[in-house]
């Protein structure tokens, strides 16, 4: 059974949903290792799909869809991403009260284990620091209470797209985001885990282990613990697939497309840019068999009938 992510690279349901739902009519889809350049093909059949992991800022476009999803037997779990943050860093991201209409949506229908909610990332800067988030997430935490039982975090990484990002930012805005010291990453992790106990709500920190203890657990995005507990006519065992350092997710399939994001949010480590990513989106056909059309032609297809999802 294969365990499809949708996606880590991109925001399937907010900008492809369309396409998406094309593609499980189709019953495959094709993506590319953005590291070798091969094409892979996996089936979205509902007897060899164990379980659709979404991953989204905006789930409002998937939800005219998922009176399908339920109706084929495909099993869903929802990694929701609410942040608050000044619309200065989210700048595609929908209004907060929509959001959270749209979570209390998810959850009426399918319940708070399968609506994981992602306050993430925690950026630090000069308009949002210590304070900002001890009164921030505890409007988000009350709003949230009742709708999931967990929260996931981290910090963001300063890839070279994300220093690109921050830094038009502070020239164009005269907003400054920096990397705090981990004592206090670990003091304001601590602060929101005790405001998010008082909701119901446990934190768990992403690719952060030094964060770990406490009221704090360790984060596993494509959790199989509770995949299995959810599904588990449809899920069994899944072998453990980091992706990077300290990651606790379990194998899957992903099939999104680097740079093809169009909320622009200035932490992404997922676009090149703005411009990239509006490049690709022009690319992208709701009815063809992979995210966007590339130029050149695929180095090779493969067939795909386990969970693995190849490192990139």
């Amino acid at each position: 059974m294969n365990i499809i992510s949708a996606s880590r690279r991109t925001d399937i349901p907010a900008f492809y949903s369309e396409w998406f739902m094309n593609r499980i009519r189709a019953g495959q889809v094709r993506w590319r290792n953005a590291r070798s350049g091969r094409d892979y093909t996996v089936s979205l059949r509902p007897e060899d799909v164990g379980a659709i992991v979404f991953r989204s800022k905006n789930c409002i476009p998937l939800l005219p869809h998922l009176d399908e999803l339920d109706r084929l037997g495909y099993g869903t779990v929802f990694h929701f991403t609410i942040t608050g943050l000044p619309k200065v860093f989210e700048p595609g991201v929908p209004d907060l009260p929509s959001l959270l209409d749209c979570a209390r949506r998810l959850s009426k229908r399918y319940g708070p284990e399968r609506l994981l909610w992602r306050c993430d990332p925690l950026l630090i800067s000069d308009i949002t620091g210590q304070e900002y988030y001890r009164t921030r997430f505890r409007e988000l935490a009350s709003a949230m209470e009742g709708l999931t039982h967990r929260c996931y975090f981290c910090y963001p990484i300063y890839h070279k797209s994300v220093l690109r990002n921050t830094g038009r930012l502070s020239r164009e805005n005269g907003v400054r985001c920096y990397e705090n010291p981990r004592a206090e990453q670990v003091e304001i992790a601590g602060m929101m885990a005790e405001i998010a106990a008082d909701h119901g709500i446990q934190m768990l920190s992403c690719c952060g282990d030094y964060l770990v203890g406490g009221r704090i657990g360790k984060a596993h995005c494509i959790d199989a613990e509770l995949l299995h507990r959810l599904f588990p006519d449809k899920v069994g065992f899944l072998a453990e697939h980091p992706i990077r350092e300290e990651c606790g997710c379990a194998e899957c399939v992903d099939i999104g497309a680097y740079d093809t994001c169009m909320h622009g949010c200035v932490y992404c480590y997922a676009n090149a840019g703005r411009e990239a990513a509006a490049r690709n989106h022009k690319r992208h056909d709701p009815n063809w068999d992979m995210l966007m059309r590339y130029d050149d032609a695929p180095v090779g297809e493969h067939s795909m009938s386990g969970t693995l999802e190849l490192p990139l």
